[in-house]
């Protein structure tokens, strides 16, 4: 019997997917029918987070709205823009342990708090997370 070696968080964020831009024939969390909506790649959520300055920080929202306007579409999908801020956060984590200098990996506490739910489902917990948000005095007070 074959395995299927289980790709790690990595090669998930490096996948060569493409980015789509769809109109919505049924409405789609905040997302009316009619709408178009983007459906990012991990590359491109990996590359707006790091493009957010250190000591800054912004909202996946913000990103959404960001990231729609750039592709020409109304919103972003809000389901894959968290699965792939996971993804980015855990490959991240991964590249770490590689040791990969922290100043290389991806600062995904820069859009990620401890109340978000992708910081729920880190594998590796939030001490981290919580630790370079305070080392950049994220969260004292928000950014534009």
């Amino acid at each position: 019997m074959a395995t299927t070696k289980r790709k790690t968080w990595v090669e998930k964020r490096n996948s060569n997917r493409e980015v789509e831009v769809e109109v919505l024939q049924k409405s789609f969390a905040d997302i009316a029918a009619g709408e178009k909506m983007l459906i990012p790649t991990p590359q491109i959520v990996d590359a707006y987070i790091r493009a957010i300055p250190k000591g800054k920080e912004t909202t996946m929202a913000q990103m959404r709205k960001d990231l729609a306007a750039e592709y020409h579409a109304d919103k972003t999908c809000p389901l894959t823009s968290g699965i792939f801020l996971r993804i980015v956060a855990e490959a991240a984590h991964e590249e770490l342990a590689q040791g990969k200098p922290i100043s290389k990996i991806t600062p995904y506490w820069r859009i990620m708090d401890e109340k978000s739910n992708a910081a729920k489902k880190l594998t590796v917990g939030m001490d981290f997370l919580k630790e370079q948000r305070r080392k950049e005095k994220l969260g004292l007070a928000k950014a534009k």
